[in-house]
């Protein structure tokens, strides 16, 4: 399944109920598994990002849903990369020798 990095950002709202936090991460887990998809890790981190989620789900759209489903919360403010694992990226160094 396709890998998702989320760097996420609390709101002045998110912030405002840090308390709730691991709360949240958890409700977030329970609806990332309803939308089909699996949240691998949630870090809360030090730095120009809060928090950093890594997902998988089965295609964009999924991760595109979960994460708008998460901003639309009012929490946090994410922004997203597509990772490749080891054997994604030689599948994709192969398809380069044609």
């Amino acid at each position: 399944m396709p890998t998702y990095i989320a760097l996420l950002s609390w709101t002045d709202q998110g912030v405002r109920n840090y308390k709730d936090t691991a709360k949240r991460a958890e409700t977030f887990g329970s609806a990332v598994h309803k939308l089909g998809a699996k949240l691998l890790s949630l870090y809360w981190t030090v730095g120009p990002y809060d928090l950093v989620a890594i997902i998988e789900a089965p295609d964009d759209e999924t991760a595109t849903a979960v994460l708008l489903q998460l901003g639309g919360v009012g929490n946090v403010r994410s922004t997203t990369l597509r990772a490749f694992g080891q054997e994604e990226m030689e599948r994709i160094v192969a398809k380069t020798a044609g």
